[in-house]
Order: structure tokens, then C-alpha cells, then sequence
């Protein structure tokens, strides 16, 4: 297990080095298949996954029926339904994986351990958390104020990963366009690269 994977991803200054092997020896490795589902709408979730290896997707269920996909993760990500594991709910979305994928998974009851006894982790828990608000708060502003081809050329930026190993209807779905629309603007931007000089 390589220590540095786990200092990069709980990344704090109050994190003690030797609190690092208490939070490595709380995570199992575990492999997932291309399209395996790991979290199942309607179940509560008991886990997190630190992603080594591989892309996953979050999706719903939407009013007509079609899965409309609404996160990506990629190495070095956290692989996480939040609210169904903090509140233990049932969850309202479905976690897959769209690749092999090479996990380290941490049980809720061991994560709850960690954060009551390493003061670093409480806070490094806390930043995470509020970054992750951050985050969804901007996805959210963005969809309703800049157009998809901006939205996509965001994506191609903050994880150009995607586009190279993630089905286009995920994208389009993720980008809230149909399949068609997300051909153009891709044949668009490409042109608007050639002609650069």
C-alpha cells in the first residue's frame, strides 16, 4: 500500500505523519469490473472509495425513465454518496463503475473512528466537506448561467480524463444536452483547435 497515495488524498497540515499508517490500516483494497454497480439507489451506503484506478459515474433515475448522470470520479478521487452516508439514508443515486477500477475502501464505522480520534482528520474532514459545497454550489450556478460548449470545454479542462474514457451519452447526460448536441460542440471546438495557429 503506497503511502503517499493516502498523504496526497487526506492531505492537512495537522495530519501527523504516523497518523498516517491508523488511516492506510483503515482501508481494504478492493477491484471493481467495468459497469459493476456499487452503490445501488435505495440502499443506504456504508463505505467510501479512495480511487486509485479507473473512472466511475453517480446517476439518477430521472420523471421519463433515463439515467442522467450526475458526477464523475477519477484517480485520486473520493467515490462517495454523502448524504446517504452521513445521514444514513437510502441513497437517491446509483454509483457504477465505467472502467476497471482499483479502489481503497474505508467502512462508515471505521471512518467514524478515525475522525473521533485523530484531531488532523476531524479537520481535514471538515475542509473536505465544505469544498465539497464549494463545488456542487458552483456545478449548480454554472448549468444556469454559461452555455454547453462552455460547460464542456470545463469538463475537457478539469478532467480531460473524461472525455478520453467516459461514454458520450454520460457526458451528455452530466452536461444536461442531448447526444447530438454534444457531436457538434465537439466538432466545433476541434475545428476551433485546427485553425489555431
Amino acid at each position: 500500500m503506497n503511502a503517499s497515495f493516502f498523504e496526497n488524498i487526506y492531505n492537512h497540515p495537522n495530519i501527523k505523519k504516523e497518523d498516517y499508517k491508523s488511516i492506510m490500516d483503515a482501508h481494504t483494497k478492493v477491484e471493481f469490473s467495468k459497469n459493476e454497480t456499487i452503490l445501488k439507489e435505495g440502499k443506504v451506503s456504508n463505505a467510501y472509495y479512495l480511487i486509485k484506478k479507473g473512472m466511475f459515474r453517480s446517476f439518477v433515475i430521472d420523471y421519463n425513465g433515463n439515467e442522467i448522470t450526475t458526477d464523475f470520479f477519477s484517480p485520486n478521487d473520493i467515490l462517495i454518496e454523502v448524504a446517504s452516508l452521513f445521514l444514513r439514508t437510502p441513497s437517491k443515486e446509483t454509483i457504477q463503475s465505467i472502467t476497471d477500477g482499483e479502489v481503497y475502501k474505508i467502512e462508515f464505522n471505521y471512518f467514524q473512528n478515525l475522525y473521533s480520534t485523530i484531531e488532523g482528520f476531524t479537520e481535514w474532514g471538515r475542509s473536505w466537506m465544505s469544498q465539497q459545497l464549494f463545488m456542487a454550489k458552483h456545478r449548480a450556478v454554472n448549468m444556469h448561467t454559461q452555455s454547453a460548449s462552455q460547460r464542456y470545454l470545463n469538463l475537457v479542462k478539469e478532467k480531460p480524463q473524461i472525455i478520453k474514457e467516459v461514454p458520450l451519452k454520460y457526458i451528455a447526460s452530466y452536461l444536461g444536452i442531448t447526444d447530438t448536441s454534444l457531436s457538434r460542440i465537439r466538432k466545433e471546438v476541434l475545428s476551433q483547435t485546427e485553425n489555431l495557429p
